[in-house]
């Protein structure tokens, strides 16, 4: 119930998919004293240091991790495999489905049934765009949007600005000089104009560094692992600067008015 201690879930793709854009919301709902809950479609079992290298790496496990930075106490997998990014869709491990092959009723339906188990108020998706355009990412959008149906809950997606997103690139861009990222790949996110919900979480910026410290195998490996490298290198107070502000889009409610509390 909004006004008291509300339970708030967190639906994402693959562990650390939950830092970027939602991080700080997650961290001071916790800190407000409000149950969140973080839930991953996948086990992000085909993330980057696991293609460049022939081990196995947990990353459910740095995703408690990550989870205890922001002060989260649960999280919970439903259960699919990760769908992997680029041209090619793997055949389905043994027992699990990719998440991108899941039908969108059944993945929600999964869904539903951890939202009323922990009695949700609230659910955190994704925007059209899913962040970068990733299958899985856009699932989530699809499976969140279908789950808020479902159960009648409301639902808020994460984005950035448009306008921002072309200026975090062209940062990332300078600081490693090298590092190469298609300006094109924030073209799909949200402009200004339409979000609806704005949350100052500057105040967490350690938190949120360090739980995406805690993702240590995708770190300096492909360009999102270069990026993160240089993320969670610099001084919080820039951390802070760069990420220290996100947004949401709840559908069918007027941009009117930037409301500055999901709850």
């Amino acid at each position: 119930m909004y006004g008291s201690m509300s339970t708030v879930v967190s639906f994402h793709a693959h562990p650390d998919d939950e830092v970027l854009l939602t991080g700080g919301t997650l961290a001071k709902l916790a800190a407000d004293g409000h149950q969140v809950v973080i839930a991953v479609a996948t086990d992000g079992s085909l993330g980057a240091r696991n293609r460049a290298v022939d081990e196995s790496v947990d990353r459910l496990s740095e995703l408690a991790q990550s989870a205890k930075a922001l002060g989260v106490a649960r999280v919970e997998y439903l259960g699919y495999a990760d769908s992997g990014h680029g041209p090619v869709l793997f055949p389905d491990p043994p027992g699990r489905q990719r998440f991108a092959r899941a039908p969108a009723d059944e993945a929600a339906r999964r869904l539903a049934a951890l939202l009323a188990e922990v009695g949700a108020d609230l659910l955190l998706g994704y925007d059209a765009m899913g962040g970068y355009g990733h299958r899985d990412h856009l699932k989530v959008h699809e499976v969140g949007r279908r789950a808020a149906e479902l159960t009648g809950l409301r639902l808020l997606e994460a984005t950035m600005p448009r306008e921002r997103a072309v200026r975090f690139v062209r940062f990332l861009q300078v600081v490693r000089l090298f590092i190469r990222i298609d300006p094109q790949a924030s073209a799909g996110h949200t402009p200004y104009a339409a979000i609806t919900h704005r949350v100052n979480v500057r105040r967490y910026a350690r938190q949120k560094q360090a739980a995406l410290a805690a993702h240590r195998s995708q770190l300096g490996v492909g360009r999102a692992g270069r990026a993160f490298s240089v993320l969670v290198r610099v001084p919080p107070w820039l951390f802070g600067l760069l990420l220290g502000v996100e947004w949401y889009v709840e559908p069918g409610r007027a941009a009117s008015v930037v409301r500055r509390d999901l709850l």
